[in-house]
């Protein structure tokens, strides 16, 4: 099955950046808000700088971490198992769940991992439900397709179809003026 994404060695670099970038402008929207709220009235443009100079990239830095994890479980899933399909994702997801709560126990552990297969499990659900539809939705379209208007050659011949014969009948008809001003009056 085609994903349509990089190979392994490559993917886990991409998901780093792209978690860090995600972690990295979610915190800067957050810290701004966060920031320019719990400052005071004069401040309140250097304080939401402030927040967003320090807390930002730590956020992105933990996106980072969460993605260089995951992907890694996923390749290395995927080469145990040597499938790309969608378990891999919510093993993965439940694996870095409970490894990034590691220090806090065995029932945190559970718990967290619990959470991180549930939340990709709906996250691949999702996405193999909109796959469907699109695919459902160009199958519909493909269908519809527009029946082509007969050959010019077969109309100025005179040769009929049964699918053109009412054209070339009005087109062969000949006009007469008198009979057209006659109904008009």
């Amino acid at each position: 099955m085609d994903t349509g994404r990089d190979p392994c060695p490559y993917r886990i670099l991409d998901d780093i950046g792209g978690a860090f970038c995600m972690g990295a402008g979610g915190g800067t929207i957050w810290y701004a808000v966060k920031g320019w709220r719990n400052s005071p009235r004069g401040d309140r443009i250097s304080g939401m700088v402030t927040g967003v100079k320090s807390r930002a990239p730590v956020l992105g830095g933990n996106f980072a971490v969460w993605g260089m994890m995951f992907s890694s479980i996923d390749c290395s899933l995927a080469a145990l198992r040597r499938k790309e399909d969608p378990w891999n994702s919510i093993m993965a997801g439940a694996a870095t769940g409970g490894l990034l709560v590691a220090r806090g126990g065995r029932k945190a552990m559970i718990r967290q991992a619990a959470m991180g297969g549930i939340l990709l499990g709906l996250i691949e659900g999702l996405n193999i439900f909109i796959s469907q539809q699109l695919a459902g939705a160009e199958d519909q379209q493909v269908g519809m397709q527009v029946a082509a208007p007969p050959p010019v050659s077969a109309v100025l011949s005179g040769t009929r179809g049964p699918e053109n014969s009412a054209m070339i009948d009005a087109a062969s008809q000949s006009f007469d003026i008198n009979k057209a001003s006659i109904n008009i009056q």
